[in-house]
């Protein structure tokens, strides 16, 4: 068994940092000197200690010096030479002596000194058998190491063979071959020889096959490398050749691209006959250029591309829910898809119609919906369209032929089940040119789209998986047959709260970063919100209220600049000197209940409105005038009012004989506005009673609903923007159809908490409500 002898002595030595090198005993190390601390202590080394320094390395090689960074074992060493050259780095020589362990160090006069323990292990007969074992292998992993370093000098492999010491043979190696500094300093902190050379082994033998990896990997791209160059060569001649006999190899360009695509078996067949009728053709034939143009748009279809639903119904509740407030119903419908998807992948992609007034977000909530099923989202226009070869495409043997907009569309989104986007499908026409409606009914019917052929591509295309979303402002103009293959799913216009939501949540901060405004610097508050959207902006739904915001916002900013305030706040007392007057005015109820005034509701474009019904009755002819830019469907409801009252004229002391010698004149005031519907049938009916018989009509009463006849109350639409309405111009208590009752849970919650609602069968009932004694 092998003997160790130990030696050791405590010494004070100047300090000499090494940055990205390590000193090792028996081993002459040259470095250049850059730091003053460093420059010093060499200085009072040569002067005062015979030249002894105490190498060591910093872990911190890119900060100051400083001694928490200095490793813990570093060399003894002596200078050998110092070379000084005027203007340049000082550069050192120093022969390693022996390890030492660092006790302490300070900074004294500008430079390091450390006391240290000097530590010496030697090893009889070089660690016996165990160590000759060690030290053959060290030597055959040096010369492996050593095959992979190019001009490596072949005098390093002399004297690594020349030394026998087990001491110093660990050193040497590491010294000459090893590269990281981590790796040189475990060795040297290794004071035992038999320990250092079995780490060495280890380390060596690591990177050994580090090397392998990265020599196979360089040849790789080396040989991918001379592949590249040899195509790229080849290519260019192809090129040239082509060009010389006039393009005839074009053919087997297409034919590669027509095989790797993986096309279904009809798809291909049909491509490949025309690349032959191609190579037939001359080249830069008109023929020629059609079939190339018909081969790429072909080849550009996603017909294997596919992206996979997210099927996860509560992040796409999470999504629709951050992208927009309110549209309940079509959200709801989206999950119910998303949770049938989920149980039945096989599903087919529905066809939903989204039907409202302009501003609704009906082309915004497509896109959310894109976003939280993970599909690729693409939007066709088909406002104006009159060709139904814009949707179907023409012929390719017409001069400037091209494929429809759904197959563009698809092109375009590059995956064969996109959310695809029809917007204005009301907006479609149609002339000699065909009509692009019957065009749609192929592609809106699931039975049908999964062959849906382009009359370009002339290729059954399966588009049955992409999800159809329409939008449309009104159904009226919409054939029947293209309704019935839709859903449809109704956005009335927004009320007042659900406007002031959207405003706070997503206007309002989307403009404030538009203008580079920050809440340090501008704030709209809920009143002045309400006042933009009460008195400044009368529509369904909120786009003149973003431009509103944005008016705002810009004035805010002109206010910053111009240095008058470093942060502008917008209440309702001061939207009007940013804004200027309001621009819309109520009709309010009156004050005082008066005789032929009735408070009707309306629906409109913009949303409900308060509609009030003047009644004249004069002596006359039994002429009955209507005004007020009314529809056919109103002055029919005027008329029947008319003759229920004459049904039941002894009922209410009215002059049996009034439509003889009575004028009556009815009115809707804003004659401007166009009023059509046969919901005013109660309010008219109530109007004409209280100017036959004097009596008053109470002014905090509103109401609407049709009536026959017979005076029975029929139900109306639009209750939920009507009641709206008379929440927002101060009516308390609202007459509607009894069979209208269970809508009350689709209208504004807060208009039903402040509202009373009164539901009737038959006029009678009205009358007795609304008129005074």
């Amino acid at each position: 068994m092998s003997e160790y002898i130990e030696k050791a002595e405590q010494s004070t030595l100047p300090v000499v940092v090494l940055r990205g090198l390590v000193a090792f005993p028996a081993n002459t190390l040259d470095f250049d000197v850059i730091d003053e601390e460093n420059l010093i202590a060499i200085e009072k080394a040569e002067k005062e200690n015979d030249g002894l320094v105490f190498l060591v390395t910093t872990t911190r090689p890119d900060t100051e010096l400083d001694p928490k960074f200095f490793a813990r074992v570093g060399t003894v060493s002596r200078i050998k030479q110092i070379i000084r050259a005027k203007g340049e780095k000082t550069r050192v020589v120093a022969e390693g002596l022996s390890r030492a362990t660092i006790r302490s160090t300070t900074k004294e006069s500008g430079f390091f000194t450390s006391d240290v323990m000097i530590k010496t292990v030697y090893v009889d007969d070089n660690g016996g058998e165990e160590g000759e074992n060690a030290m053959r292998i060290a030597k055959n992993l040096f010369h492996e190491i050593v095959s992979f370093i190019p001009n490596t000098a072949e005098e390093l492999g002399n004297d690594l063979d020349s030394i026998q010491s087990i001491d110093l043979l660990a050193d040497f190696i590491a010294a000459n071959v090893m590269v990281r500094i981590s790796d040189k300093q475990k060795i040297l902190e290794a004071f035992n020889p038999l320990e250092r050379i079995s780490n060495l082994n280890l380390l060596l033998q690591s990177e050994i096959e580090m090397l392998r990896v990265e020599l196979e990997m360089h040849q790789k791209v080396r040989e991918r490398l001379s592949e590249a160059q040899r195509e790229r060569y080849l290519r260019e001649q192809y090129q040239v050749l082509r060009e010389e006999l006039g393009g005839a190899d074009e053919e087997e360009e297409y034919f590669d691209k027509i095989m790797s695509a993986k096309l279904p078996k009809e798809v291909e067949q049909k491509l490949l006959k025309e690349n032959k009728r191609m190579e037939s053709s001359q080249f830069g034939s008109s023929e020629a250029s059609v079939i190339r143009n018909y081969l790429d748009i072909c080849l550009e279809l996603p017909w294997n591309k596919r992206t996979v639903d997210r099927t996860d119904v509560a992040s796409a509740k999470k999504i629709l829910d951050a992208d927009h407030y309110g549209l309940t119903k079509v959200k709801e419908r989206i999950l119910e898809f998303l949770a049938v998807k989920k149980l039945n992948p096989e599903l087919r992609s529905q066809i939903l119609c989204l039907v409202g007034p302009p501003g609704t977000g009906k082309t915004s909530i497509a896109q959310s919906i894109a976003k939280a099923m993970h599909r690729k989202y693409v939007r066709v226009s088909l406002g104006g369209v009159r060709d139904e070869a814009d949707i179907r495409g023409h012929r390719k043997t017409y001069v400037g032929a091209m494929p429809g907009r759904i197959i563009n569309a698809l092109v375009q989104a590059d995956t064969s089940n996109p959310l695809m986007l029809l917007d204005e499908i009301d907006k479609v026409g149609s002339d000699g040119r065909g009509d692009p409606t019957a065009a749609l009914l192929e592609v809106l019917d699931p039975e049908q789209n999964a062959v849906f052929r382009d009359h370009f591509i002339e290729l059954p295309f399966d588009i049955s998986d992409c999800l159809f979303v329409c939008t449309a402002n009104s159904l009226e103009s919409i054939p029947r047959p293209l309704i019935d293959r839709m859903e449809i799913i109704e956005l009335s216009s927004y009320t007042r709260n659900e406007k002031l939501m959207i405003a706070k949540n997503h206007l309002v901060p989307k403009q404030m970063k538009r203008h580079g405004l920050n809440g340090h610097t501008f704030r709209l508050t809920d009143d002045a919100i309400i006042e933009v959207i009460d008195y400044y902006t009368k529509e369904a739904g909120v786009r003149n209220l973003e431009r509103e915001i944005a008016a705002l916002c810009r004035k805010a900013a002109l206010r910053i600049v111009e240095g008058k305030a470093k942060r502008v706040t917008v209440d309702r007392k001061n939207v009007e000197d940013f804004l200027g007057v309001r621009k819309i005015t109520h009709e309010k109820p009156s004050a005082s209940n008066e005789i032929g005034v009735v408070n009707g509701l309306a629906y409109t474009e913009v949303g409900g409105a308060l509609l009030k019904i003047e009644t004249a009755v004069m002596n006359g002819s039994g002429k009955l005038e209507l005004t007020g830019s009314l529809g056919d469907v109103m002055k029919e409801s005027a008329r029947a009012a008319l003759s229920y009252i004459r049904s039941v004229a002894d009922k209410y002391d009215i002059d049996p004989d009034f439509y003889k010698n009575k004028d009556i004149h009815l009115h809707f005031p804003e004659g401007a506005i166009p009023k059509d519907g046969p919901s005013a049938g109660l309010a008219i009916v109530t109007a004409l009673v209280s100017a036959l018989t004097g009596r008053g009509v109470k002014s905090d009463i509103a109401m609407t609903g049709e009536v026959t006849l017979r005076g029975n109350a029929l139900p109306i639409g639009g209750l939920r923007e009507k009641t709206m309405a008379a929440y927002a111009n101060g009516i308390s208590r609202v007459i509607i159809p009894e069979e209208n009752m269970p809508n009350l849970e689709d209208i504004d919650p807060e208009a039903r908490e402040n509202l009373e609602f009164i539901s009737v069968r038959h006029v009678s009932e009205v009358l007795d409500i609304a008129l005074c004694d």
